[in-house]
């Protein structure tokens, strides 16, 4: 398999790596995020005006119809700048659901806008007290005369503080999954708003007889949330990679110009040894995420290689962030410099959609179907 960048997936990397770098550095990026909204809407309107959000949309949807490969080089710059933009959480992932489960009228109606950048959409799909991967939802669906309503809470609802619209899962009356779109502004809805540990936003949704609207006829959608999960599991890890590469630069410049004892810290072997850890961590890392995309790139949607990917990917990531902080001492963890932010997005990254033990319980319930080698 051939790992290089195409010469168009070269050029997508570069112009959105521009683009990201003349809109944030560290100072302006923590004015953005000390918004109300939290991230900008100008830059928003250049990513729309890009094509970067009708990426992973067909060409009949009014997208781009590029591949996950494109969609991961997209996340990395977004990583590599802290880039507050909800692209996964308001558009990649809910438009997904509506590609992937939407009738032809709910298509053309909800993703051109979508991709436009004039609606913002927002999955409500985790509940409290149920951890990743239980597919349990108590949000209820019931169904009056070909309408529907929903009662539940959702939360935490990434990005569901902005939303326009909400794609929300629910058990249907009959069982299964089933989707639904949900004006938050409806009678029926509250939406409490917050903001994350790492400087982002989310809400609290809860609904009480909230009209509703299905999304397709199927009678079970659960198949379509995996699919969509995939692939912002992959599109997370991604992002954690751009992260953790740009840490690490910045742990190497520092180590290359901070002085004690008359002497740069590079000079310290110990130092260096402990940079070109991060760097394999790092690398490792690059791999389990690669290997992620290319399942997805064909047609694989596998919670087997998801956990992989993301069980290493969340280990370097810890690894890369505390070293990080360490090797800078005290300003690691000023809000004024950046590495501590770098570090709160992985850590946050780490425990979105399940957490290390998470995963790792994925994995370990696979042992048995394994075979033993014979030597």
């Amino acid at each position: 398999m051939d790992f290089e960048l195409t010469d168009e997936q070269v050029m997508l990397r570069d112009t959105v790596r521009d683009l990201l770098a003349r809109a944030y550095d560290s100072e302006t990026r923590l004015r953005v995020i000390d918004t109300e909204l939290g991230w900008s809407r100008d830059v928003w309107k250049q990513l729309a005006e890009l094509g970067v959000l009708g990426l992973p949309f067909t060409e009949a949807d009014g997208g781009v119809g590029a591949g996950p490969v494109e969609a991961m080089v997209v996340l990395e710059e977004v990583g590599r700048r802290l880039a507050p933009e909800p692209i996964v959480d308001a558009v990649y992932v809910p438009g997904a659901l509506v590609a992937l489960a939407g009738t032809e009228e709910q298509r053309g109606r909800v993703l051109p806008e979508l991709i436009g950048g004039g609606t913002l959409l927002a999955f409500a799909h985790a509940e409290p007290g149920v951890r990743w991967p239980s597919t349990e939802i108590d949000t209820t669906a019931t169904e009056n005369a070909g309408s529907y309503s929903l009662t539940g809470t959702k939360n935490p609802v990434p990005h569901g503080d902005a939303a326009d619209q909400l794609v929300v899962s629910a058990t249907l009356p009959g069982g299964g999954i089933g989707l639904f779109l949900v004006d938050p502004t409806a009678s029926g809805v509250g939406r409490r708003a917050y903001r994350t540990v790492d400087g982002l936003r989310g809400a609290q949704i809860d609904l009480d007889n909230a009209p509703a609207e299905l999304l397709g006829s199927a009678p079970d959608a659960s198949g379509h949330v995996a699919a969509a999960l995939a692939g912002a599991h992959a599109l997370l890890c991604a992002e954690s990679i751009g992260a953790m590469a740009e840490a690490l630069r910045l742990t190497t410049d520092y180590l290359g110009t901070r002085k004690q004892f008359g002497v740069t810290l590079s000079k310290f072997q110990t130092l260096t040894q402990r940079a070109a850890n991060m760097y394999v961590s790092l690398e490792l890392a690059r791999s389990a995420s690669l290997y992620a995309t290319a399942a997805l790139a064909d047609g694989r949607v596998d919670p087997v290689v998801t956990s992989r990917a993301r069980l290493q990917v969340g280990r370097a990531a810890r690894h890369v962030g505390q070293e990080a902080i360490q090797m800078h001492g005290g300003i690691g963890v000023t809000a004024e410099y950046p590495v501590g932010h770098y570090t709160a997005r992985l850590t946050a990254i780490e425990r979105t959609l399940g957490g290390g033990l998470d995963h790792l319980a994925v994995l370990a319930a696979q042992v048995g179907d394994y075979e033993l080698p014979e030597l």
